[in-house]
């Protein structure tokens, strides 16, 4: 079919899936169900539904292979997408109107029902062409990654029905690139929510009160702002940084205080950190620890969340998961950099079970808009992105038996 073809059936199911309001805070998880089935229909393969809590199902089509006893390869993508602001949107975020530049907008064209409809039509165009490959294809369907995978994900990999999947590599979602270039991302910095809590003495406002609540509270800021200085510093100076290589720091919630004329008897400060896998997670700990001393006395700290797991996939050619991706992009002469996520993804549970995952969109020529109001993908891109997958799907699951596999 002509890539220009404005009536890509292709594009047409992109736009239907679209408009599924699968949106937090109250996603439609049924509609998203009731599509998967009828595209695993269609493809003519089996899909299995395991609920892993109270109304929240993970669907998983599969494409057995010619060698079953090998591990498979996972295809991952989640079915939710985040809230938006319509006041803020050119379109309707939930109608997928296509404009005349063929820029699809609505909630989820990027992040990322793009890549669950690749991963379809790919699988579609192989099927129809009578392809079958030594390893089984899994494509699983997830819910809640966007409120933190708990109910998803996190999950999902804890279960008898994970582990039957018997995975030897996974694909999950990547991001934009604005270049020629696609972004590939092999591992995640680490989410640390922090709060600090700063006790002190109360007492009446028109007072020089000693050891006061704010006077900790202001010190720790300085230091968690400090050190976000240093940080950006090293961003912006170095040629070789990406975000994911440094570590962020944001107050984001300040507490305390009950009227004018009190003053309080504790304040508190909440952080959000990214913590690249290259640093020492305990030396850092220890770090917050030292600033929370030199603020003052009984100031302590508790985390909301605090992933603590470094696990990096391998991205050296002597890898053959690895090598079946590269050289399938060089081939294509696509231009690949490997970077660590900024945010968080479902790869990283992937990854917390010792298992091999690459996070990929194949959106290159685009910006980044993922949770932006006016997301949209343009067509070409989308439909530039099923060739890519119609030849990285066959690689990867016809890498040959790995040791132990025979």
């Amino acid at each position: 079919m002509n890539i220009q073809d404005p009536h890509d059936p292709s594009v047409t199911l992109f736009r239907e899936y679209l408009r599924l309001k699968t949106v937090h805070p109250e996603p439609d998880y049924d509609a998203a169900i009731r599509f998967l089935e009828r595209m695993a229909e269609e493809l003519g393969l089996p899909m299995k539904k395991v609920e892993v809590c109270p109304g929240r199902v993970v669907a998983v089509i599969t494409w057995v292979g010619s060698r079953p006893e090998l591990k498979s390869v996972v295809l991952n993508s989640h079915t939710d997408v985040v809230p938006v602001y319509e006041g803020h949107w050119k379109y309707d975020p939930f109608a997928a109107v296509k404009d005349a530049d063929g820029n699809i907008y609505g909630r989820g064209s990027q992040d990322m029902k793009c890549v669950t409809i690749q991963y379809i039509e790919a699988i579609r165009r192989l099927k129809a062409a009578g392809k079958r490959f030594p390893r089984t294809i899994h494509l699983t369907f997830v819910p809640d990654e966007e409120v933190g995978g708990h109910k998803g994900m996190e999950t999902f990999v804890k279960l008898p029905e994970f582990h039957k999947l018997n995975i030897g590599f996974a694909l999950d979602e990547g991001l934009a690139n604005p270049t020629n270039a696609y972004t590939v991302f092999y591992g995640e910095r680490n989410p640390w929510w922090i709060t600090v809590r700063c006790p002190g003495s109360p007492g009446h406002g028109s007072r020089f009160v000693e050891n006061t609540a704010a006077e900790k509270l202001q010190r720790v800021i300085n230091s968690f702002l400090e050190f976000r200085e240093k940080e950006k510093h090293r961003l912006n100076t170095s040629e070789c940084f990406t975000l994911g290589d440094v570590t962020t720091v944001n107050m984001t919630m300040v507490k305390g205080g009950v009227a004018y004329n009190v003053v309080p008897a504790e304040m508190d400060v909440s952080f959000d950190l990214r913590i690249p896998p290259t640093v020492n997670l305990q030396e850092f700990e220890e770090k917050i620890k030292a600033w929370c001393k030199v603020a003052g006395e009984d100031v302590t700290y508790d985390f909301a969340q605090k992933h603590m797991d470094q696990n990096f996939t391998c991205t050296e050619e002597s890898d053959p998961w690895w090598h079946a991706f590269s050289s399938t992009c060089k081939a294509m002469n696509m231009t690949v950099k490997k970077e660590i996520f900024p945010a968080a993804t479902d790869s990283r549970f992937i990854r917390e079970e010792g298992l091999p995952a690459i996070g990929f969109s194949p959106m290159n020529l685009t910006p980044i808009l993922l949770h932006d109001h006016n997301e949209y993908l343009n067509e070409q891109v989308f439909l530039r992105g099923i060739q890519v997958y119609e030849r990285l799907v066959p690689a990867l699951a016809s890498v040959p038996p790995l040791s132990g596999e025979e």
